[in-house]
């Protein structure tokens, strides 16, 4: 069966851990959801990582839909999440439902995810959620305020600590499904997963949450920056790197002659 919201409540409930990854085309997205990942994000990260961006801020409404389409074909169990682009929701909880709408309508999508649990935050998903949208939470490190945060570790004093904790609790109040716990100091990330009734899901927050997400390229090695916290569980620039200077090398030592092998001759694609 198909995950849903209620179905990662349940697994809190249950303490069975929720794996998340992100996906940004067709292929990858089917690769996910037949390995049985839980939950798919279409993230913003797309913005540096696959379209060439220095931050995630460039990244429009407009390239989010037409990658969360592409993914959305490849999906038919996990749970399809999409991130909304800088400036497509702060402005007001009208903007934010028509964003929000569109994603759900043009894309497929199930849920979308917000970053940030300030007061005006919170109403911002309150609006969503009384419209028939679930959302996402995100606090601690969150990107699209880079130019105000960096990308350092969050909670580390216990101001910011007691701030990230209230605007978990603040988004659970208005109706977010699940929040999303960024680059946060470990035993903060279990205080807030033991308040919140629904589910945590880290990414550089330690083993404390109710599940882990991470961006797809940075496990697989295939990013050109790495955060920290992310371990690598393959090589595969390096994989592909190879495979192309292999072919390459084909080519040019038998210019005359398709690298192929002795299965392909009949076929044709």
């Amino acid at each position: 069966m198909a995950v849903t919201p209620r179905t990662l409540a349940r697994w809190k409930q249950e303490k069975r851990p929720l794996v998340a990854l992100t996906a940004w085309d067709y292929a990858i997205a089917k690769v996910l959801d037949e390995a049985g990942v839980d939950l798919i994000l279409v993230g913003d990260s797309l913005a540096m990582v696959a379209l060439g961006y220095e931050t995630t801020l460039p990244l429009t409404l407009e390239e989010m839909l037409h990658h969360a389409k592409a993914v959305r074909r490849g999906v038919k169990q996990a749970l399809l999440v999409v991130d909304l682009p800088f400036l497509t929701y702060q402005e007001s909880p009208q903007q934010a439902l028509h964003s929000a709408g569109r994603v759900l309508k043009e894309a497929g999508a199930v849920a979308v995810k917000l970053e940030g649990g300030h007061p005006e935050m919170s109403e911002i998903v309150a609006k969503l959620v009384r419209a028939g949208i679930p959302v996402m939470g995100h606090v601690g490190l969150t990107p699209q305020s880079v130019h105000q945060l960096g990308y350092r570790k969050q909670g580390t004093t216990e101001a910011e600590a007691e701030r990230i904790l209230a605007e978990a609790l603040a988004l659970e109040a208005a109706g977010a499904f699940a929040v999303v716990l960024e680059h946060i100091e470990s035993q903060l990330a279990e205080t807030v997963t033991a308040k919140l009734t629904i589910p945590t899901i880290g990414i550089g927050a330690g083993a404390g949450c109710d599940g882990q997400i991470l961006v797809t390229h940075d496990l697989l090695g295939w990013s050109d920056r790495q955060p920290p916290f992310a371990k690598v569980y393959a090589n595969l620039r390096e994989t592909i790197a190879q495979a192309i200077q292999t072919y390459s090398n084909d080519v040019r030592s038998h210019p005359q002659v398709v690298p192929q092998t002795s299965g392909d001759q009949e076929k044709t694609r």
